[in-house]
């Protein structure tokens, strides 16, 4: 009879046999039972319809999966068959995780895009304003790719103006992420004083997909939003879209596009200063031409409010006044000699010695002048004129009847 073996070491026997028989092992199934530990490792079961598997991803590979898992999910693992001898257990360690039907790029893709979509880091009414005439333009990207001599010579035609600040950086493979953070943060505190005439473009030339990934990262999307500086996002091609797109402030099909959009084109610059040189002129003379009218019509106000002027205006009132009182006197005067003249006139008529015509003498009856028609028979009557007085007593008096 075979002496009886221990538990540990019944399940020792097995982990050999296990571990040696599924060293290799590539196996579809659903996600269940779902933790991400705070270690970093995952835990999870994968199952069909008829049985399930325990399975385990630790954090040294974890950290190379591009999507998130989630309870459901379809997947295909590559790993190992280990067993867990303290309980006896065995799982399945995972070394790569794939979904099942679509690439691990794209759905990490769509995953980070709908999570940051979510927080609202694409929302539109956070996004910065371009400076319309920028003094710096800070870009992160490679310093040894075409990229940056295209847009170094774009920015030279279209607005020299403007100072280009670049920060080498690594834009893809490993530690590319990290190093585009770090600028990011770098950038936002040196312009902290200009970001009204500052702005930064994060990006780089065309490439594959696993090429422009760093720039679908979170912690590099996380940057972009948290920054105070203007961010332009110009990745890859015109075809290319990366999540940094939809968290910058603005997107640009390629970095030349970029400098192209960042910055006004100094030609249009020229035409417009030409123009406003030109309405500035007009107004000028306009002006000038107003207010030197105003000038005269002053100089004529003053003038005609001065002492001279003034003088003259009275000196003219006292010389109207004077013909005016010396026609009114001549007028008087006039008047009064012909008064006069008709008084002297009447006084020369009337004078006695006027009267003394051959036949005529006034007829006096006690001292007062009467007619004819006056006298009654044996009045004593007087008959005068200028040279004599005659008393007359009247003896008769007849009336002469005329045919």
């Amino acid at each position: 009879m075979n002496s009886p073996i221990t538990v540990s070491t019944l399940n020792e026997q097995i982990k050999g046999i296990l571990e040696t028989t599924f060293c290799s092992v590539y196996v579809e199934g659903e996600v269940s039972n779902l933790t991400y530990h705070n270690s970093g490792h995952i835990y999870f079961s994968v199952k069909d319809n008829k049985s399930t598997i325990s399975c385990v991803m630790f954090k040294g590979n974890a950290q190379y999966l591009k999507f998130r898992l989630e309870v459901g999910a379809k997947i295909v693992i590559s790993g190992n068959i280990t067993v867990y001898t303290p309980r006896g257990n065995y799982q399945l360690l995972c070394q790569k995780i794939e979904p099942s039907g679509i690439g691990a790029l794209a759905l990490a893709y769509e995953q980070l895009k709908t999570k940051l979509q979510i927080k609202g880091y694409f929302d539109k009414s956070l996004k910065k304003e371009l400076p319309l005439h920028p003094k710096k333009i800070y870009v992160i990207t490679s310093n040894t790719g075409a990229a940056i001599e295209d847009m170094k010579k774009i920015l030279t035609v279209r607005y020299p103006l403007c100072e280009m600040i670049l920060l080498p950086t690594l834009v893809q493979g490993v530690g590319a992420k990290e190093n585009i953070v770090n600028n990011i943060k770098q950038i936002d505190s040196i312009a902290k004083d200009e970001l009204d005439s500052s702005l930064l473009i994060v990006g780089r030339g065309g490439g594959s997909i696993e090429d422009l990934w760093a720039f679908n990262e979170e912690i590099v999307c996380d940057a972009i939003y948290k920054a105070k500086i203007t961010i332009i996002s110009a990745v890859g091609h015109e075809n290319d879209f990366v999540i940094s797109d939809f968290v910058a402030d603005c997107r640009a099909s390629t970095p030349s596009n970029a400098i192209e959009i960042a910055t006004p084109n100094i030609n249009d610059l020229r035409q417009y200063t030409d123009n406003l040189m030109d309405n500035l002129n007009h107004k000028f003379k306009t002006i000038l031409f107003q207010k030197e009218q105003n000038l005269k019509h002053l100089v004529r106000s003053f003038e005609q409010q001065s002492f001279e002027k003034r003088f003259e205006f009275i000196e003219s009132k006292i010389v109207n006044l004077k013909k005016q009182l010396n026609n009114s006197f001549q007028q008087i005067l006039q008047i009064k000699s012909a008064k006069i003249k008709l008084i002297q006139s009447n006084f020369n008529f009337n004078h006695p010695d006027k009267k003394d015509k051959k036949g005529f003498v006034q007829l006096t009856f006690n001292n007062k002048i009467i007619s004819l028609e006056d006298v009654a028979i044996n009045d004593v009557v007087s008959m005068e004129n200028s040279k004599m007085i005659i008393d007359c007593k009247v003896i008769s008096k007849n009336i002469i009847d005329k045919i």
